[in-house]
């Protein structure tokens, strides 16, 4: 497969509402016979950097919710989107989805070692759950099915939303050709989005002059 995104990269201004990145691309020697034959399955994933973060756990105490626990994750996807030809559950193998970390429940969140040493299978299962579902919540972690469309025999092409709300920072877009659930190509581009403008003026002013 080949593919490349529509742009390399992206501004971020004090204007900044939010984008969108095409992914597009072809299959080399395609057999598929029509666009709507359904011969391939493509899976397009737009991940951002990994960085720390801190899951809390409220309780209700004496009538009050107050933080009453947490759990530190060494990293996680800052922004972690995926479209599809058709659902990922239907196109792969659970091993074949965790071993390339295709799908929200396979996102490479990693425990930091103090917590997963104090924390029980169950829990950790638990804040993984919260921190997808509060990422869904927030807009950057997206899923959309059936958003991958084939152009002809050969040609395919995905719309991936950016919301305003997320993280500067490069991001990395892969895709994954399959055919009856086997792998068979991939591909790997960057996007980089960059402060610009007043919005970098003042990041700059507040990292080296922060009084």
């Amino acid at each position: 497969v080949e593919a490349d995104v529509s742009s390399r990269n992206i501004a971020i201004t004090s204007a900044f509402t939010g984008t969108e990145v095409v992914v597009f691309g072809s299959v080399v020697n395609s057999r598929q016979p029509s666009a709507e034959a359904g011969y391939y399955d493509v899976i397009v994933v737009l991940e951002g950097m990994a960085t720390p973060l801190l899951a809390r756990k409220k309780s209700n105490v004496g009538g009050l919710w107050v933080n009453t626990d947490s759990f530190a994750f060494e990293s996680a996807p800052s922004y972690y989107a995926i479209a599809s030809t058709r659902p990922i559950e239907e196109i792969a193998e659970p091993a074949l989805l965790a071993r390339h970390a295709i799908g929200h429940d396979y996102a490479r969140l990693s425990p930091a070692a103090q917590s997963a040493m104090t924390a029980t299978i169950p829990e950790l299962k638990e804040y993984k759950s919260a921190v997808l579902r509060l990422k869904q919540k927030e807009g950057l972690y997206i899923k959309r099915d059936y958003a991958v469309i084939f152009i002809g025999k050969s040609l395919f092409r995905a719309s991936i939303a950016l919301p305003a709300n997320v993280p500067v920072g490069p991001l990395t877009a892969r895709v994954y050709l399959l055919r009856e659930g086997e792998l068979l190509s991939t591909f790997q581009s960057r996007v980089r989005l960059e402060r610009s403008g007043i919005e970098l003026w003042i990041y700059r002013a507040a990292m080296n002059h922060p009084f």
